[in-house]
């Protein structure tokens, strides 16, 4: 029996069209058109379409023991759909960016620190708001300033400018307090932590801390308090650092906008703060936070990062635990922080970067932080073609002038290639369609705030498992060609291309890009470590960003030569004067 396979799929798509899924991944489920037509059962049409739509055909015969063993399958469906699963049960295999011939450093080596500056005390503290964490830690360690004053002094700020900046869940002003206390106390015993000792700190939103909302910016979600701590709010924590907020996210980690509004950016607040990390980025790029933790599967924290004019370190899949927080991707996510400087990233790695026996995806591999690394040892580079392809000549030229700023330093960047991969590769879609498997089959799914992200979760079920495979069979080939392109290179620049003012995605001001996946995006689905940092302004006083990366877990390299250029072009020390 013939299929005309153009016409169903034709039929098809209109039918998933009309109901708001818009353009999916192969939307051949029969599970996913059975739950469409609220049928009780799979029938021979069902499975005509859905294999028209993956482009296969099957005798009459074939068909119909096919769909015998779907109608079979159900009541497995079922029983898995009735036996809960908590959010912190991750699949029992774990994604490992380390790709066969890789090699990487395993010998723990000290950790070490810059000199202490020499600071001193002004006599308005909220002169300090935009210092480097590696400057407010001397201020505390030197006793010229106290947790508690520092700590009240953002709490101010926060609450001050969270009108314009909208970045802000909840403040968590009882338990800070009790925390900067317990710091000053520690302090005054001679029982100093290290320099995040008594630093006030900010959680994104979907980052749980017991006894406080993580409402994962949704509305369906505003009220969730969980009972547990995230594995990283228990290590900063132990650090000494102090937690003044939960800080925006879009909503289930999606853009800027949450159910409180939008979230705006510390530079003009006319604008989005940009990608899902968007209350971190806008209250550390605000002076209202020492530093925050943000979250990324697809450029959460490198986006708002570069939108805010803050430094943010996006590490390696496998540095630091995911426990407590929630997922889109167990094979994409990472938390990381974001900071005013280079080295605040390495401190805060210090502390996070460590197996929990939680995520069983974190590798007991040593940070080996070195201030003092001699970057004109490592092996620099940088693809022209993302230079090139900048269409604004006036921020083509900053970016120039950044390569430039690294020869002056001693380093001669090495011109390299990274070929356009064919195919697309995400995890995200199935992924996050798992996590949110119970909220979506429950009527609470009526509260998203999005409709787009909804009908997101809708279609990635939609996505059949064999190509999920395949997709994820293909990432491979592309992490092994990733590390063939970059095999000569420790760290390499690509720029971050700009966002079109007012939204908080969308364009990129640069010529239209060909076919395939870009080196950025695979060095995302590769989750190479980056960091995001600020190399200047556009002429409409907004910050411009470039994004240096390196290969998995060679985050000390990446930081040394972040720093090394921080330390000679001095954009980081620039702020923005937020009006009320």
């Amino acid at each position: 029996m013939a299929i005309n396979t153009t016409e169903t799929r034709r039929r098809f798509m209109a039918h998933f069209a009309h109901a708001g899924f818009g353009a999916t991944l192969l939307p051949g489920v029969l599970w996913g058109q059975m739950q469409e037509a609220e049928e009780a059962g799979i029938n021979a049409d069902m499975l005509r379409d859905a294999l028209a739509m993956s482009g296969m055909e099957f005798s009459e015969e074939q068909r119909e023991e096919m769909v015998e063993r779907a109608n079979n399958a159900l009541e497995d469906y079922e029983e898995l759909h009735d036996f809960h699963i908590p959010n912190d049960i991750s699949p029992p295999f774990h994604f490992d960016p380390i790709v066969p011939g890789m090699k990487v450093d395993r010998t723990a080596r000290p950790f070490r620190i810059s000199e202490p500056p020499s600071v001193l005390r002004p006599s308005n503290l909220e002169d300090v708001a935009f210092w480097s964490v590696r400057h407010l830690a001397e201020l505390i360690r030197s006793r010229q300033v106290t947790s508690v004053e520092l700590t009240t002094m953002y709490l101010e700020r926060l609450k001050k400018y969270n009108p314009v900046l909208n970045c802000v869940v909840s403040f968590t002003d009882d338990m800070a307090m009790t925390q900067a206390r317990q710091a000053d106390s520690e302090i005054e015993a001679d029982r100093y932590k290290g320099p995040l000792h008594g630093i006030p700190w900010g959680a994104k939103d979907i980052i749980a801390a017991k006894g406080y909302r993580t409402t994962w910016g949704s509305g369906a979600y505003q009220e969730q308090i969980l009972d547990y701590d995230a594995t990283v709010i228990e290590l900063l924590r132990d650090a000494g650092a102090v937690l003044i907020a939960k800080l925006t996210t879009g909503e289930f980690a999606g853009g800027a906008n949450w159910f409180g509004g939008r979230t705006n950016n510390p530079w003009n607040p006319e604008r989005s703060s940009s990608g899902s990390s968007a209350g971190p980025g806008s209250a550390t790029g605000g002076g209202c936070v020492g530093f925050s933790l943000g979250t990324e599967t697809s450029g959460s924290i490198l986006g708002p990062s570069s939108a805010c004019g803050v430094t943010g370190l996006r590490p390696t899949l496998g540095r630091s635990s995911r426990y407590g927080v929630m997922a889109l991707s167990w094979t994409q996510d990472r938390i990381g922080p974001m900071c005013r400087y280079a080295e605040d990233c390495a401190l805060v790695m210090a502390a996070i970067a460590k197996p929990d026996d939680r995520d069983l995806s974190v590798q007991d591999i040593p940070f080996n932080w070195d201030a003092n690394m001699d970057i004109t040892r490592l092996r620099v580079g940088y693809i022209p073609e993302t230079f090139d392809d900048i269409e604004d000549a006036a921020v083509r030229s900053i970016h120039q002038a950044t390569l430039d700023q690294l020869k002056a330093l001693g380093v001669e960047p090495i011109p390299f290639e990274v070929p356009r991969f064919p195919v697309t590769v995400t995890a995200h879609n199935v992924e996050m369609a798992a996590f949110f498997d119970e909220f979506v089959r429950s009527d609470r799914v009526d509260l998203i705030t999005r409709e787009t992200r909804a009908a997101g979760f809708r279609a990635s079920r939609l996505i059949p498992a064999v190509e999920y495979l395949q997709s994820q069979r293909a990432r491979m080939m592309m992490m092994m060609d990733l590390a063939k392109a970059t095999e000569d290179v420790d760290v390499f620049l690509i720029p971050r291309r700009q966002r079109r003012p007012g939204g908080g995605g969308g364009g990129s001001g640069a010529n239209q890009q060909p076919p395939g996946l870009s080196a950025s995006t695979q060095c995302n689905y590769a989750t190479y470590p980056a960091v995001a940092l600020p190399n200047g302004f556009d002429e409409e006083g907004m910050p411009t960003s470039m994004t240096f990366y390196a290969r998995p877990f060679g985050e000390s390299e990446l930081l040394a030569v972040a720093k090394a250029y921080q330390d000679a072009s001095g954009h980081h020390l620039k702020y923005p004067e937020i009006t009320l």
